[in-house]
């Protein structure tokens, strides 16, 4: 028998790997939380969670066996998302202790870093008293760090404690799950379920805020927007988009579909056909308005610029209000902004080297402001061509614009005052496009706009790019990054807002999503991003084929649209 290898007894020491081949060591049993501890000082920015042998974990996680294991911070996507939820958290178990009567509502984020809420119930009288208060009671509770332990409860349980708790929505979404079981969290008395992990212990919040919002029973729930700082972004959200999340949400509340269990209940009682078609009116009212105010100012709005995030359905946007703007006699120009590319090796690069396609210097801006102008002028003028097989810019097809006619430019760049500077602002139309997901999962647990956005991508580049649904993962960190630097900073300067989500995409978009996300490698961090959606996704009810209208926003991205080969003649 070989020496060198022999049976010995079990110990109560095991080793952690870190990412740098540095080895903790510990009891077995120690939480990882305990493990890390004596890395804790190392870490730029503050730990929340870890990746143990490839799998998120929360710090409360007890390691029994050698691991490998890698720090998760609020730098990183899934560190600010548990960062968010714990907080979110806090602030219903220390809400629902101070105004047992009132219901709190966590409807949306915002740029500038947090959510929006707001309290259903009688107008509070002294609103700026009671904010100042609640942070108060948030804040004595942080001081305390009290651990926020995990609970299994059966469904049985967490049924007849949500509905206690007058909290029916929660009580109703039970009945979809597949599981015999719930996690939920417990604080002193306080017990809920928030989908996805939590700190350990209320210490770990440190940084956060409470502000009131425009109406005295809406306050937004602040923190770092970025999650690498302790301070607080000053508020700067667009009145105008405030005002398009609550039309919508109020929208949502008169038609009864308001959670995730309530859109389950209108699939399950025949009642979904109705809440499409009332979506898509939605929509259709949204389309007439803007074209409508185009055309009151078609003496002086001679370009319409078009911008919104990834997946936001620009593109069936713009053309749906072309065929709008066509029934109202005005002749619209669809101009592909991309063809004003540079060539490829005038492109911007990012600090590793890479291009940096998302810049705006990809685009040759003087060329686009000098053909603008000649085109409003109606001369004859021809427009560039980019070649995106060989990175060339090349001649492209000849204009002249009519004087009942106005330019539509679609693109990330639409709202980026350095373009078309020689253009007045009068003749300018700026439109921000994207899906302001509305639609809770319940009262404390919100539906991201992002994770909307990432799921109509991973089923678009699923079905129409052959890109498999870790590719579209590993590429959306990059895509955010751009968006954030590029998109989002100047979304404020637009004349009018759009907002494509539809109330029953969720249940539209599971099937092919959760086809393409089951197929993403176990062991990749893709892989961490595709399960949390996947477990997410388990809730919501597929919708019956064939009910999706071939004009819809969402069959740009689950097929069957029929404006794909759309062109304005």
């Amino acid at each position: 028998m070989d020496q060198r290898f022999k049976i010995i007894q079990p110990t109560n020491i095991i080793q952690a790997e870190l990412p740098d081949g540095r080895l903790i060591e510990g009891p077995r049993g120690g939480t990882v939380e305990e493990f890390l501890q004596p890395i804790v000082s190392e870490l730029e920015f503050p730990l929340v969670a870890a990746i143990v042998n490839k799998e998120l974990r929360e710090l409360s996680f007890p390691l029994i066996s050698n691991a490998n294991i890698e720090p998760v911070t609020t730098a990183q996507s899934d560190g600010k998302n548990i960062y968010r939820r714990s907080l979110v958290y806090l602030l219903s178990a220390t809400f629902e202790r101070m105004m047992p009567d009132y219901e709190l509502m966590v409807d949306h984020s915002i740029h500038s870093g947090g959510l929006f809420c707001r309290i259903k119930g009688p107008e509070l009288q002294d609103p700026k008293g009671f904010y100042k208060m609640l942070k108060t009671e948030m804040q004595a509770t942080i001081d305390a760090n009290l651990p926020i332990l995990r609970v299994k409860l059966t469904i049985e349980e967490a049924q007849a404690l949500f509905t206690s708790k007058h909290q029916q929505e929660k009580a109703d979404l039970l009945k979809y799950r597949k599981k015999d079981y719930l996690t939920a969290y417990k604080l002193g008395d306080f017990v809920d379920y928030h989908y996805g992990y939590m700190v350990p212990s209320t210490g770990y919040l440190k940084v956060f805020g409470i502000e009131p919002a425009g109406r005295p029973n809406e306050f937004f729930l602040r923190y770092p927007s970025d999650g690498k700082s302790n301070v607080i972004q000053k508020l700067d959200e667009s009145s105008k988009m405030m005002s398009e999340f609550r039309r919508y949400g109020d929208w949502l509340q008169r038609l009864g579909i308001d959670s995730i269990a309530s859109l389950n209940q209108a699939i399950e009682s025949d009642r979904i056909q109705e809440v499409i078609l009332v979506s898509e009116a939605l929509h259709d009212q949204k389309f007439v308005q803007i074209a409508r105010d185009i055309v009151e100012r078609k003496n002086e709005v001679k370009v319409v610029l078009i911008a919104g995030p990834s997946s936001s359905g620009k593109t069936t946007f713009s053309k749906r209000l072309s065929i709008e703007l066509l029934a109202l006699g005005i002749s619209p120009i669809p101009i592909e902004m991309d063809d004003f590319f540079v060539d490829r090796e005038r492109s911007p690069r990012t600090p590793n080297g890479d291009y940096d396609f998302e810049s705006i210097d990809n685009l040759n801006l003087d060329l686009m402001d000098r053909c603008t102008d000649r085109l409003i002028a109606g001369e004859e003028v021809q427009l560039p061509r980019f070649d995106f097989f060989d990175g060339k810019s090349k001649p492209g097809k000849i204009l002249k614009m009519k004087k009942d006619q106005l330019l539509i430019f679609e693109g990330i760049h639409g709202l980026n005052p350095k373009l078309l500077p020689g253009i007045s602002p009068e003749k300018k139309y700026r439109i921000f496009v994207s899906p302001l997901t509305q639609l809770n999962v319940d009262r404390y647990n919100r539906v991201s706009t992002v994770d909307t956005r990432l799921i109509r991508r991973v089923v678009r580049d699923y079905r129409d790019r052959g890109y498999s649904a870790q590719e579209t993962i590993a590429r959306w960190e990059s895509v955010r990054e751009g968006e954030e630097k590029y998109i989002i900073p100047h979304q404020r300067l637009a004349d009018e807002y759009c907002n494509t989500s539809l109330v029953y995409e969720l249940s539209a978009l599971k099937p092919m999503a959760e086809t393409a996300l089951r197929q993403v490698q176990w062991g990749s961090w893709e892989y961490i991003e595709a399960k949390r959606l996947l477990s997410f996704l388990e809730w919501v009810l597929p919708l019956p084929d064939g009910l999706v209208p071939a004009n819809s926003i969402l069959a740009e991205f689950i097929g069957g649209s029929n404006l794909k080969n759309f062109t304005v003649w």
